[in-house]
């Protein structure tokens, strides 16, 4: 079983949103997932941001779940979004979502990045994870 810390030191300040500062991370093994995007694994897009967004944590849940592990084993996401106008219902889905995903508030750090676009003109949001097991 992995040691996980979920940290906010105090020099660092208060997140900003549903994730920590810092996750420390004794474990024997990684799990690296790729980005993914909110399709289904037949390749049908979600409509709209906030389906895309369920879509994508359904499949990173799915990819975990593939390999023994769950949320609780997440140290780190990277995400990315197309549009500016998106991170209120991004932080949104956040606060209403990941409370039943992460017990206790340990929200893994998450890095947020704006970008042009993504590999299919439709896809709004791409989220990477690592995991520790």
């Amino acid at each position: 079983m992995p040691q996980i810390q979920i940290l906010n030191p105090d020099v660092l300040g208060k997140p900003l949103g549903q994730y920590s500062q810092v996750a420390r991370v004794k474990a024997s093994e990684f799990l690296f997932i790729a980005g993914q995007v909110g399709a289904d694994r037949d390749g049908k897009t979600a409509d709209g941001f906030d389906a895309q967004c369920a879509q994508t944590f359904a499949n990173i849940g799915a990819a975990l779940a593939s390999q023994g592990a769950g949320f609780a084993n997440v140290v780190e996401f990277t995400t990315y979004l197309v549009h500016s106008q998106d991170i209120p219902r991004f932080m949104a889905y956040r606060a209403r979502e990941f409370p039943k995903l992460f017990a206790g508030g340990a929200y893994p750090p998450n890095t947020l990045l704006m970008i042009d676009r993504l590999v299919r003109e439709e896809f709004l949001i791409e989220v990477s994870a690592i995991a520790a097991l």
